[in-house]
């Protein structure tokens, strides 16, 4: 077999395993007789498309990232900044609040959630603005803190995330059907859960932003001094809102599983719940599959390492780079032209942290290929410049807007040595 494409293909079934079109019309229930449809996140306009393709053309209004737009008849899709939010998700979001708090006791809301509705779906909460949230956020994405301490922090610097969507939408019937893109597909850190209960408090956001050395605006500071405003778990105005996870990384991983064990290669399962450094993740699955290598024999079956989760990026250099791209980088390094390992690591919704690339794919030629180039790897790593690094010697992978987003994919392939 071709390792790149066999690779590739795994990572293309992960995606179509994921797709809104497979499987929101299976989630949908019997069209409701008054209902309004809303969305936000990198695949919500994908999702809106398929329940217009089960529904017909329904009222509503999703936001989606600047390029991930799909033709809807009713619905109304507009684009926003991924993964700083700007003005115009600002509006939008807006927008989408007066909309909600129309409804009444006969309405159904329709939510459709997806990774990215984080920082898509934006409305600052009283007292602090865009910018202070925008400083933020990124502050503590460049600290290297996970998804969840991440969305942690913004529903308490939100106006509509932690349940405060389905709040403004009472005494209308609330579904909430969710793609989930984080570790543990909990409800409530998928797009920081709009219409999710929230048990957190804003002292523990104040704590989060201390603790990884965040500079704290004066006005996040008091509004955060001054209490949650978060809507918590069994309120009453979150008493008619249901929500469903209706993909996962898990999911994806299983068809992915599926897809090599139908090409004779055994699939070895790791957990779609891995997060950390992505440079240290990619070291540590090198040495298992070097191990693993070690104790096959001539002519064995081979074996191909898959996971999922959400690697993160500490202190980016002057390069551009992402978790994905980094994490190859580094397992390039780890692997140092030995035979039989071949890597590929991509995000499902085809952005690597903020650019148009989905990650990339190495193996033991990718340092020979780099010297040819005239390029060094470990300066590479030390700059946080892995996108530039695999354009220079043609290892990225680009697919463009997926339109679904369950987190990172990881596949290692395991050979007998030579």
């Amino acid at each position: 077999m071709e390792r790149r494409d066999f690779l590739r293909r795994l990572f293309d079934t992960a995606v179509a395993a994921a797709d809104p079109m497979r499987i929101i019309p299976e989630a949908l229930p019997e069209r409701p007789d008054r209902v309004t449809v809303i969305g936000a996140g990198k695949a919500s306009a994908r999702m809106a498309e398929a329940v217009e393709s089960a529904w017909g053309p329904c009222p509503g209004l999703v936001i989606t990232r600047y390029g991930h737009a799909r033709p809807c008849e009713g619905i109304e899709v507009v684009e926003a900044g991924h993964p700083t939010p700007d003005e115009a998700g600002v509006e939008v979001t807006q927008r989408i609040l007066r909309l909600v708090r129309k409804l009444g006791d006969g309405d159904t809301l329709l939510a459709l959630i997806s990774g990215g509705g984080s920082a898509l779906l934006c409305a600052p909460a009283p007292g602090i603005t865009l910018t202070d949230k925008q400083e933020v956020s990124a502050a503590l994405m460049a600290a290297g803190a996970p998804i969840g301490e991440l969305n942690a922090v913004r529903k308490q610097l939100s106006a509509v995330k932690g349940g405060r969507l389905a709040a403004a939408a009472w005494p209308a019937r609330v579904l909430t059907l969710m793609i989930s893109d984080v570790p543990g597909d909990a409800a409530g850190d998928i797009a920081s859960g709009p219409t999710v209960g929230e048990p957190g408090s804003a002292a523990g956001a104040l704590e989060i932003l201390r603790r990884r050395g965040v500079e704290i605006p004066e006005r996040v500071e008091a509004l955060l001094g001054g209490g949650t405003t978060t809507v918590p778990p069994g309120d009453a105005r979150l008493l008619r809102t249901e929500n469903r996870v209706v993909a996962e990384p898990g999911r994806s991983l299983a068809a992915a599983a599926e897809q090599a064990r139908a090409e004779g290669v055994e699939p070895v399962d790791l957990g779609d719940t891995l997060e950390g450094e992505a440079r240290e993740l990619a070291v540590r699955q090198v040495r298992e599959a070097l191990d693993r290598q070690r104790r096959m024999a001539s002519g064995d079956r081979p074996q191909v390492l898959l996971s999922g989760g959400e690697c993160t990026v500490t202190g980016r250099g002057d390069g551009s780079g992402g978790p994905n791209a980094e994490f190859a980088l580094a397992a390039a390094l780890e692997i140092g032209g030995r035979g039989g390992i071949h890597v590929l690591a991509c995000d499902t919704d085809g952005v690597d942290g903020a650019a148009e690339i989905a990650g990339a794919v190495a193996g033991p030629d990718t340092l020979e290929r780099a010297r040819a180039a005239g390029r060094d790897p470990e300066d590479a790593l030390r700059r946080h410049d892995s996108h530039g690094f695999f354009a220079a010697i043609g290892g990225g992978v680009v697919t463009g807007p997926t339109l679904t987003n369950v987190n990172d994919f990881r596949a290692i392939l395991v050979e007998p040595a030579a």
